[in-house]
């Protein structure tokens, strides 16, 4: 059977709906906003509430906040007794300001809710978003821009961020600010912003800054110190630098930072600058902190899946991009993307959000060359496009085997939402070349939001060995005691702490048997390979206990499987 129509003839049949969100977008930045902010809460929110709180960063973050709303010092950071001076104080205070927000409506056990304490994450998430399209419209067209939003809003590692309660996702947003501002300084002084104005810029971007710098510290200085930096010198001029208004703009920042600066100097001395400078940022430089430590390199094979579904397009963007880097625009943004790059590949501690503050220019350089068409179509990059259904056949096959495996369950309510990414992923790469890199790029992007509703609103919940902790707490929660006490043995993660109480000793087996002597309605979790100390040690001292349920789960943070016993507290002797 024959047919004379041709692969552009069909085209408005096949694609007119997917685009047409493009097309809806760009009628306006009304529009736009409202499409990318709809498409990010569809990427960001499946799994959102329902995850338990994630070991180890998060749920430490989570803890030191919580702290702080118990003792209301809102200055000093600590986890339990010790303190946690590796992070500025930025993150914790807007958690702080959505709990007790959350506490003044009514929201029950709001201080050991943990979706609570990521919604700034998300906001910053959606944030970062809609300044990537604000920043892109620097360089690109609106469309354009509204597809470099889509990229950023759809990639993977942003998924992840915006459903922890940390700071990357926020400082994201704060990078981009300061970015978006730069640029149109930096292009403006070329005449090719004539809309530039002498003050809003500058306020925009040391109020970024100093954001920025409340979050993480001076990380946010080195994006801009690299970029700025990296521009002059190929331009063989500073003056345009003198367009930030610096010496107001050094001293706005300064009044922004330096009240709680030395609000914790007078509280800790040196400590915390000796911690979060010394012990904290220098020792990334030279090793491998954590554990963490990869070979340069590391963050460019990374970029294949955390940027996916936009990174799909980067190889065949790249070359053409890279004929235009004499272009203003796109010198920018290379000075934007290249010099951080190294140094993260070059520095020993690596981490995949390391880099997160790097997509944004990536997005507006692939948005850049799609919407004119001219990526490259060497047959070689152009069978690279399978990577749209390879991927997600691969998460969706992990996921369910997983499940399986290891929640011992089906889940059939996860399998439509993985077919659905796996035939889109499938549709993007197999027309590819008759429907053109846009409508596939928006294919990819609906397969990234059906996986991610298949993992983490189905899959990642079910699988409660996950997330010992939880469990753990519900026992709590299921008792009759109405101030519960715990002790824990061995498992000793900080989502223990956040969800069972501040005051949970981490101890070990002789520990645990000594904090059960001390009164009724407590209870010690003893880790398998304790409870042989804590059954001698019990015996010892002639401690009545009652054996609860035993736990069986995998701690995650150094992935192992665990086996826990409760017991509970039957009075002192």
């Amino acid at each position: 059977m024959t047919t004379t129509s041709s692969p552009e003839a069909r085209i408005p049949l096949q694609a007119k709906g997917i685009t047409a969100i493009v097309d809806f977008a760009i009628g306006s930045h009304a529009r736009a906003v409202i499409v990318l902010v709809v498409v990010a809460l569809a990427a960001f929110l499946p799994g959102f509430f329902q995850l338990p709180p994630i070991d180890r960063d998060e749920a430490r973050f989570a803890q030191a906040t919580k702290q702080m709303i118990e003792s209301g010092d809102y200055i000093d950071i600590r986890f339990q007794d010790e303190v946690r001076y590796k992070k500025p104080v930025g993150i914790y205070w807007l958690q702080a300001a959505v709990v007790n927000a959350a506490e003044a409506l009514g929201v029950p056990k709001a201080r050991t809710t943990i979706w609570l304490y990521r919604i700034p994450s998300l906001l910053g998430a959606i944030g970062a978003v809609l300044l990537t399209y604000w920043t892109a419209l620097a360089f690109v067209s609106r469309r354009a821009a509204v597809l470099a939003g889509l990229m950023l809003a759809t990639s993977i590692l942003l998924g992840v961020e915006a459903r922890l309660a940390k700071t990357d996702a926020m400082l994201l947003a704060t990078v981009v600010a300061a970015m978006g501002a730069l640029a149109r300084i930096y292009l403006g002084k070329r005449g090719l912003r004539p809309d530039i104005t002498s003050w809003q810029l500058p306020a925009i971007f040391w109020t970024a800054l100093a954001a920025g710098i409340l979050l993480k510290g001076p990380l946010i200085l080195a994006f801009v110190i690299l970029t700025a930096g990296s521009l002059s010198i190929f331009d063989r001029s500073w003056r345009w630098l003198s367009a930030l208004r610096p010496l107001p703009g050094v001293a706005w920042l300064v009044v922004l930072v330096l009240p709680w600066f030395l609000a914790i100097i007078l509280r800790s001395g040196d400590s915390f600058f000796a911690e979060s400078i010394g012990q904290d940022m220098l020792s990334k430089l030279a090793s491998g902190q954590e554990s963490h430590g990869a070979p340069p390199g590391f963050y460019f094979v990374l970029f294949w899946v955390t940027f996916w579904p936009g990174a799909t397009l980067a190889a065949m963007a790249a070359p053409s991009f890279w004929a235009a880097r004499n272009e203003p625009g796109a010198r920018f943004l290379l000075c934007w993307l290249l010099p951080s790059w190294i140094m993260f590949e070059v520095v020993m501690t690596k981490l995949p959000h390391y880099v997160l503050p790097l997509y944004p220019a990536v997005a507006i350089m692939i948005a850049g060359i799609v919407d004119p068409h001219v990526l490259r179509r060497e047959r070689w990059l152009v069978r690279g496009t399978g990577w749209w259904f390879v991927l997600p056949t691969i998460l969706a096959l992990v996921g369910i085997i997983g499940l399986m495996v290891i929640g011992r369950q089906i889940g059939l309510l996860a399998w439509p939402f993985a077919a659905g990414a796996m035939i889109f992923g499938l549709i993007a790469w197999r027309l590819y070349e008759a429907d053109g890199p846009e409508r596939s790029l928006l294919r990819a992007m609906a397969a990234a939001v059906l996986i991610a509703i298949s993992l983490y609103a189905v899959i990642a919940p079910s699988l409660s060995a996950l997330f010992p902790s939880a469990t753990l707490a519900q026992v709590i929660r299921e008792s009759a005691c109405k101030q519960p006490l715990a002790a824990a043995a061995g498992y000793h993660e900080p989502s223990l702490v956040f969800l069972v109480g501040t005051q949970t000793q981490l101890t070990d087996g002789a520990g645990a048997a000594e904090f059960l002597r001390q009164g009724s309605c407590r209870f010690a979790f003893v880790e398998a390979r304790h409870e042989r100390s804590f059954v001698q040690r019990a015996e010892a001292i002639g401690l009545r206990y009652t054996p609860g349920p035993r736990v069986e789960g995998i701690n995650i943070s150094v992935g192992r499987v665990i086996s826990i016993a409760v017991y509970q507290s039957e009075g002192a002797p």
